[in-house]
């Protein structure tokens, strides 16, 4: 089993930055995808930003510019470091974080249980 726990959200004031993190942890063999997704109030759930095994990155045009993802493979972390937020950035963020695990090398797809951003004065 894996599990995936976020951390970092909170609420800051437009213009302010915030940096989220992803550790995922359980029977892991490798990891092949790390991503943000985020779901607003009313609307659909989005891909915010997400990174491959070999750093391959993609972004949501709202973003692009101001949010940056990493990864530490080292930890099965995963970083989305968040500048000049607006409040259209009030979401829930979730991560994602797809694989394969022990014993038997079987892909997983798992979420975590998200945390708020609120972007407010």
């Amino acid at each position: 089993q894996v599990k995936v726990v976020e951390s970092g959200g909170g609420k800051v004031q437009p213009g302010g930055s915030l940096r989220l993190s992803c550790v995922a942890s359980g029977s892991i063999f490798s990891i092949s995808a790390m991503g943000w997704h985020r779901q607003a109030p009313g609307k659909q759930r989005e891909l915010v930003a997400d990174i491959t095994s070999v750093g391959i990155t993609t972004y949501a045009d709202s973003v692009k510019g101001r949010f940056a993802i990493s990864r530490d493979d080292s930890k099965n972390t995963v970083f989305l470091q968040m500048h000049s937020l607006n409040t259209d950035d009030t979401a829930v963020y979730y991560c994602n974080v797809v694989g394969f695990s022990y014993p038997r090398n079987e892909e997983f797809d798992y979420w975590g249980q998200g945390t708020q951003v609120t972007v407010s004065s």
